[in-house]
Formats: C-alpha cells, structure tokens, sequence
C-alpha cells in the first residue's frame, strides 16, 4: 500500500535527492506547502510573504519502508534545532517541518520526535501539523540534482549516496558470457581497447530508468540515477554502481596520459574517467554497455539494484 508524508527539510533540491533514493519510495514531488498563498511561484515564495514551506511529497510503499526509516533519514539531512534556515539557505521558506495527511500517523511521527530529542538532548525546531496544502514547484526544480548532477545541495553527496546504495547486493564476479552475440564495435571496445565513434551509439543521450552491465559478463556497473547529459557524445555518469565494480589504470595511448575504467569481473575496456571542475565524469562507450531497463530488470535478475534505476 501506498502512503504519503511531506517534509520540508530547507533546500528541497536535496531533500528531493535523498528521499527518492531510499529503499520503497515510489514518488516524490517539489513543492510549497502550508502557506496562504494559491498557485504560488519560486519567485514568490522566495519573497518570504507567502509563509510556505519548501517541502517534498514523498509516497512510499509501506511492505518496503516505513514512516520511522524515512524520518531517520530525514532527520539526519537537517539541523533540527535551526530556525528558519538549513545550511546557506536563510528564510521561513526553509524552515524544517513534517507534515500528514494521515491523523493515524501523528503518533509514530511523535515517537520518532521524542527519540530524536532525547538522543539530542533538547527539544527540536521541527514543525510538526496535518497537511493544510501543497502546489507542486515548477517543473525545473523537480529531480533538480538528477538532472543537474552538479548542482547546489546543502544535503551532503554522501549521505544520499548511502542511501541509494545501502539496500544494493552485487555478486563477487560474473562470468564471461557468450562473446559471439556482441556486435564488432563491442568486441572491439571491450577486448581491444577501441573507441566508438561519438554519438554514434543510441545510449549516448537516453536516460530512460535502469541499469547498465557489463555486454560481456552481464556485471551491473553503472545506472541511470548517475547518469547526465554531456556534450561529449558518449554515455556519461557521475560514479559507478559500487566502487569496487570497476577498476582504473594509467592509459598513456595516443600520446595523452589518461585513466582507463575497466569491468572488474571481465576487466574489459570500458571508457575513460576525467576529473573536471563539476565533478568526475565516467565517459564509457556505449557498445560496452547493455543497458536493462527498469520495468525488466527484476526478471533478469537485478531486483535488488532497483533502488539505483531511480
């Protein structure tokens, strides 16, 4: 069964990134709630006049997770006891606040209150009502952070990496499939070090939901929740499923010293890894990849990666 609550945690970029990537969330949505302003805009709201909350819709299925996991990590992506304020971000629009729509609800949320400020030692400045309204927030702020990967987060990267990544089961090493189904271009790349052509492969600018393996081995490596648009013409993503599922070497060919990314299970040749001023960008060739979209991927095998699809 589904289920909603709405958390308003400051900046709602963040808070947005770090709930969807928690196990058994299946929507969230941007937006202002609990003002007295109809239909309001950013523009408005960031005026402070309009006395609503940025907040996060965040529906979950409650076989999966639960009301008290999300609050944790909630919880954990504030500062319960700032007014007015979460990291730069100054204003009532940034206020902390935990609002239901399920009256059933305010007694978990208030046991998980009282948890927190006895671990904390005082009473904490999280609002805590029924829901009195919400209005979705313009489409460019939904899934900011997915779709500007560099963007601003006062969330820090490494707790919404660990939430995404917790749930995640990866087996030790995946054998080499049948090699006589992989197109010329993929043998090349993967055995023998070959570049495709740029934007000659269709999954350079697709990013659709899923996950992408290995085209030999089958290993997941990479999926689509890190995955951005690059002007580069290849596949780009920010980090790898898990570390250790690739491995990285001094490449210096064609007179330019560069790191190689390779599979670690196959150690095939995937791509090529840059450290730029945004952040790292692992650019992998297409034909090594077989992306598994998410709508088929626990019947071939990688349920337990859905969490990183998102």
């Amino acid at each position: 069964m589904n289920k909603d609550i709405y958390l308003a945690g400051g900046c709602f970029w963040g808070t947005e990134a770090l709930l969807q990537a928690v196990e058994g969330v299946t929507e969230t949505k941007a937006g202002y709630a609990n003002g007295n302003t109809e239909y309001p805009t950013y523009q408005q709201v960031c005026t402070g006049a309009t006395g609503h909350a940025e907040t996060v819709l965040v529906r979950y299925d409650t076989e999966r997770t639960s009301l008290n996991t999300l609050l944790s990590w909630y919880f954990r992506s504030i500062d319960p006891f700032a007014v007015n304020r979460q990291g730069p971000d100054c204003g009532t629009q940034y206020r902390t606040g935990v609002y239901y729509t399920d009256p059933a609800d305010r007694a978990e949320i208030e046991s998980v209150f009282r948890l927190v400020e006895k671990e904390l030692g005082k009473a904490v400045a999280v609002e805590l009502m029924p829901l009195s309204c919400f209005y979705p927030a313009e489409d460019y702020h939904q899934k900011y952070l997915k779709k500007n990967p560099a963007g601003y987060c006062h969330v820090p990267r490494s707790l919404i990496a660990e939430a995404r990544y917790r749930p995640l089961r990866i087996k030790d090493s995946y054998p080499m499939g049948d090699t006589d189904s992989l197109s010329p271009m993929a043998k090349a790349v993967l055995f023998h070090g070959a570049t495709e052509p740029p934007y000659s492969h269709p999954e350079w600018n697709s990013f659709e939901e899923g996950i992408y393996v290995d085209a030999a081995t089958g290993e997941p490596l990479f999926a689509s929740a890190d995955k951005f648009y690059s002007e580069c013409g290849w596949p780009s993503f920010s980090k790898p499923i898990l570390p250790e599922v690739v491995s990285e070497r001094t490449d210096r060919s064609h007179g330019m010293i560069r790191t190689e990314v390779r599979s670690r299970s196959g150690d095939l040749h995937l791509g090529h890894v840059f450290d730029e001023p945004a952040g790292r960008r692992y650019c992998i060739n297409g034909s090594a990849l077989r992306f598994i979209p998410k709508d088929k991927m626990e019947q071939e095998g990688y349920g337990d990666l859905l969490s990183a699809a998102k």
